[in-house]
């Protein structure tokens, strides 16, 4: 679990949970074991990040999951089990049968939800304030602070077709929410083998306060600006080093490799 006051206070009520119902189990908050050898199944309580991490520590995952939200956004565990409470998800993690569920791969790292390079990450390098101020709301104020200094770099889309040009967003999603609450690739599934890419050309600073709750709400794909189009494997190539984040975790360089792994993990719910 993460160790993050609200995921440990979580944490802490799940133990008490299956203490009650004699189920054996371990708790983990910093020091997690080096490999998952007799677990039946392993339960994640966090945010994003904190799946991020699980996934990247135990790659060759084979056992079943839960996730329990902990986080900032949580747009992971919202994808797969909507608004529940605490009771609700225990019953979920309790009682459901896994299901496969996509991850992706960039560089050689694994994802779940999203991933970004350019805009996003200069709004995610201000976590701290994100983290302050708590969930949507953050990152919608430091969306708003960024909005007025981002400058577009220029990238190189290689996929069917090669597409050199400056943009603004560049995400490679494998799910549908972002940030906690924007619905930058409204159509991504977590289950079809597929890699949601939405590229946003140069907007003035006019047109990106315009446009802003349109992407919140996952209603911009109509607009000429937007390019979408769904991959199974593509590279993205920018003029510059650059930051990418893959579920919030930064990493950089400026050639960036994203793969969909279809059914890379079984989730409970």
């Amino acid at each position: 679990m993460s160790g993050s006051a609200l995921a440990i206070k979580l944490g802490n009520w799940i133990n008490r949970q299956l203490t009650k119902r004699g189920i054996a189990h371990h708790l983990y908050v910093t020091n997690w074991p080096q490999t998952l050898d007799g677990c039946a199944e392993a339960w994640i309580v966090g945010g994003d990040g904190t799946a991020n991490y699980f996934l990247n520590k135990y790659k060759n995952i084979s056992i079943p999951l839960a996730l329990f939200k902990g986080g900032t956004g949580n747009d992971i565990f919202w994808k797969l089990y909507g608004n529940i409470n605490r009771e609700e998800q225990l019953h979920k993690a309790l009682t459901s049968a896994a299901k496969p569920v996509d991850a992706a791969s960039c560089n050689g790292a694994v994802y779940i939800n999203s991933s970004g390079i350019g805009f996003d990450c200069e709004v995610l390098r201000s976590r701290k304030s994100i983290r302050i101020i708590g969930g949507h709301l953050g990152y919608l104020y430091v969306v708003l602070r960024k909005i007025f200094s981002f400058r577009e770099p220029t990238f190189t889309i290689i996929n069917q077709k090669t597409i050199t040009g400056k943009f603004l967003l560049v995400a490679v999603n494998n799910s549908s929410r972002t940030g906690g609450g924007f619905l930058v690739t409204p159509n991504a599934s977590l289950t079809d083998g597929l890699l949601d890419v939405m590229l946003c050309a140069p907007l003035s600073i006019f047109s990106r306060l315009r446009y802003l709750p349109v992407i919140e709400k996952g209603n911009h794909l109509k607009y000429p600006f937007i390019k979408y189009t769904q991959e199974k494997e593509i590279t993205i190539e920018a003029e510059k080093t650059l930051y990418a984040h893959l579920d919030g975790e930064l990493i950089s360089g400026n050639k960036f490799h994203f793969k969909s792994l279809p059914g890379f993990v079984r989730i409970k719910y």
